[in-house]
């Protein structure tokens, strides 16, 4: 794949946007590792081979480990996640693919009595966040390093 154009040079002024919304992201109450599964998920979701590299690689470097990260395509599969990370992963999957469904209200209800308001507002900013992320990644077709 051949990447197609460089949002960054043709528009200076988006990306300092979106670096401030990911700095933003690093004081809030979701640690960086359910951050990075979060990013991990929904750019599986969205086919985002660069964020899932990307994400992948940073996961690890906090302590993530590889079974919970080769398991995430699957976690209501598995007995690796906790309740608050399952309904993480639910609300990631359903915002990210909101046009679908929406968002349940029992997923959503579920989500605020396991987080409160204000982890669930962080959550869907965070959820957001990559979500525009993937997209400037796939349309432009940003590829994935080599290690």
């Amino acid at each position: 794949m051949k990447a197609r154009m460089s949002v960054n040079k043709e528009e200076p002024r988006i990306y300092p946007v979106m670096m401030e919304a990911n700095k933003l992201l690093t004081g809030f109450e979701i640690d960086r590792k359910t951050q990075e599964l979060i990013r991990i998920r929904a750019s599986q979701i969205n086919g985002c081979g660069y964020c899932i590299n990307l994400h992948t690689k940073d996961a690890m470097k906090l302590g993530e480990t590889a079974q919970r990260i080769f398991a995430l395509s699957a976690w209501w599969e598995t007995p690796f996640f906790s309740a608050e990370e399952q309904i993480i992963l639910k609300l990631t999957e359903e915002i990210t693919m909101i046009s679908e469904h929406g968002v349940s209200e029992d997923v959503f209800q579920n989500g605020l009595r396991l987080l409160g308001e204000q982890k669930m507002a962080q959550l869907i900013f965070i959820v957001c966040t990559i979500n525009s992320w993937n997209r400037i990644a796939i349309v432009t077709h940003i590829v994935a390093e080599v290690d």
